[in-house]
């Protein structure tokens, strides 16, 4: 089978321009295409070749509330892998972001940040050692 990677992920968020300024500020995101629907603006976000797409739906609850129900936000967390560990953690005080379960947590071979984004939905900012994805 040939090597597969990810496209994008889609997210819904309350507030479209306040989501793309912040994944612009905190993980340097552009918007590279944009438009408008029935319920309201939508757009591509990218950084090098990761993308989400983000459309705004205002009527839905935050994605950190908890519930069974179809008109909140969803979904467990995503996660974006950093390179320069000092510059994340530089973003972590510029931008006043407070982590998860406490700050930093050590796995056997990187270590993850848990942070959420303005609308809610949890994101899982993972350091590898020596910048190498490798488990065992």
């Amino acid at each position: 089978m040939n090597h597969i990677a990810f496209d994008h992920i889609n997210l819904t968020v309350r507030n479209f321009e306040e989501s793309v300024d912040w994944y612009g500020r905190v993980f340097g995101f552009e918007l590279v295409e944009r438009g408008t629907d029935d319920e309201g603006p939508w757009g591509v976000i990218r950084s090098g070749s990761s993308m989400l797409c983000i459309y705004e739906r205002r009527c839905r609850k935050s994605a950190d509330e908890d519930s069974n129900k179809d008109h909140f936000h969803r979904l467990n967390h995503f996660g974006i892998r950093v390179e320069d560990r000092p510059a994340w953690e530089a973003t972590i005080e510029r931008e006043a972001i407070h982590p998860h379960y406490g700050g930093a947590i050590r796995y056997p071979h990187s270590t993850s940040w848990y942070v959420s984004d303005p609308t809610g939905h949890a994101i899982e900012v993972s350091s590898w050692d020596s910048g190498e994805v490798r488990f065992g």
